[in-house]
């Protein structure tokens, strides 16, 4: 069964007796695109709490930034649903172009951004108006979606063709287009925007650009031990640590990935699933590392 997820941080209520404080809790929403529905899972308990009927085959899914409403991929309904997450109900459909994959919302919280699979297109729709704003032309099978944190730059990745294609969301036209390693999956703007990350499903890498430029800065492998790089296969992932996103790509030497028994001994019950562990370069010698973080303040009289 494939799926896609997110987690919607939510507020809830308990109470003790007459009693009520407000609790912070979480869900993750997992679409499942041979059954046609969601899974709500409470983060806390692992269980599931909800299953949500949607249209044929949901792939992507993302909530606005209120988080009320959600919306879904339904590739083989041809279109992206619009939820109230606390019903359920489908309140309405956006049009999408035909077999919608993933997509992205603009930080405007307004534009989605869809990969159309089986055009080679880009569709940008309107979540206000409902309609198609911009179709932009891409590459063969294109999947994976992200938007710049400032909103300038969408990216579509493509799978057959191997690029990541640079998207002027003012024009709503291509300006650049990237070779990465074969079978693009997934893109993330990190760093405060200032670099893409691109993750390559059969080339079995991670490539970093310079989003400035366009140009390659590093490429990421992953060591496994006891498993032929080939069966390792970066598919989607998520950067949230601050200190991976501030990360010199050139003090990195090694990335290793400790999967089950092995990620669970050393780093308990959360690496369960797995851990990628960034191992930095070492100083030699006499060497010595200066970091600096300065600002400039300019005052002007009225």
């Amino acid at each position: 069964m494939t799926y896609d997820t997110f987690l919607r941080p939510l507020l809830s209520a308990t109470a003790i007796g007459l009693l009520a404080s407000p609790a912070l809790s979480e869900e993750i929403w997992v679409t499942n695109e041979k059954d046609d529905t969601i899974s709500v899972i409470d983060v806390a308990t692992l269980e599931v709490t909800r299953t949500i009927f949607t249209g044929e085959r949901p792939r992507g899914i993302t909530f606005s930034k209120d988080h009320s409403r959600v919306y879904i991929c339904a590739s083989d309904s041809d279109t992206v649903q619009v939820m109230d997450p606390e019903t359920g109900e489908i309140l309405h459909d956006l049009p999408s172009g035909e077999d919608p994959e993933q997509f992205v919302l603009h930080p405007n919280d307004r534009h989605l951004y869809i990969a159309n699979e089986d055009d080679a297109v880009t569709t940008v729709v309107d979540t206000e108006s409902r309609e198609v704003i911009a179709q932009i032309n891409v590459g063969i099978e294109p999947e994976g979606m992200a938007v710049s944190p400032d909103g300038k730059i969408a990216i579509t990745t493509s799978e057959t063709t191997n690029m990541a294609h640079w998207i002027d969301t003012e024009t709503e036209e291509l300006f650049a287009n990237t070779l990465v390693d074969s079978r693009p999956r997934h893109a993330e703007f990190v760093k405060g925007g200032t670099e893409l990350w691109v993750s390559s499903e059969i080339g079995g890498t991670l490539t970093v650009f310079d989003v400035a430029d366009q140009s390659e800065k590093a490429k990421i492998e992953f060591a496994v031990k006891g498993v032929h790089p080939d069966k390792v296969q970066p598919v989607g992932f998520e950067v949230t640590a601050e200190r991976v996103m501030d990360m010199d790509m050139n003090r990195i030497e090694s990335v290793t990935l400790l999967k089950d028994a092995s990620a669970k001994a050393i780093y308990g019950s959360k690496a369960a699933n797995g851990v990628v562990v960034i191992t930095t370069r070492r100083l030699a010698g006499n060497e010595q590392r200066v970091t600096y973080t300065g600002s400039v303040d300019i005052q002007m009289p009225d």
